[in-house]
């Protein structure tokens, strides 16, 4: 009878214990997924990295707009915006965290003015001067989590 109620609470605490693993591996999962975006609103420069077309990664350091809690990235006629257009998988280094993101286009034209008086409004007259160059600034991209991450 005891050889039967040790293997039973054994089971017991062995299924516990998986589920409480489970429920960790989840809960960090949304964890990551729901970052406070908010708390990076005053970091001017994170680091972008995205794919070459020949597989090697292209770091680029670039300016960061979080607008309603969101982080939002731009860029005109640039290398690393067409590798964004072909492979939207990025990764953003931001301070001393590693973010494992998707850049999605904005083509919304209400949010584009938005997030075009939002980088106005933050970078100022290095604004102003970039505005200047042919293409500049012309493709906005939201960075979501990626699927599955």
């Amino acid at each position: 009878m005891q050889h039967v109620l040790r293997d039973s609470v054994g089971t017991a605490a062995r299924r516990l214990a998986w589920t409480g693993c489970l429920l960790v591996a989840l809960l960090g999962a949304s964890a990551a997924t729901a970052f406070d975006w908010k708390t990076m609103a005053g970091v001017n420069t994170v680091t972008v990295t995205t794919t070459n077309e020949d597989g090697t990664p292209r770091e680029t350091t670039v300016w960061l707009l979080v607008l309603d809690g969101y982080p939002y990235l731009r860029t005109g006629s640039t290398r690393w915006g067409a590798n964004v257009e072909r492979d939207p998988d990025v990764k953003l280094h931001v301070g001393d965290r590693d973010f494992l993101l998707r850049a999605v286009r904005v083509t919304d034209p209400t949010l584009s003015e938005r997030l075009q008086q939002g980088f106005r409004e933050k970078y100022g007259w290095s604004d102003a001067v970039l505005g200047l160059l042919p293409g500049a600034g012309t493709k906005l991209f939201r960075v979501d989590p990626r699927p599955g991450s």
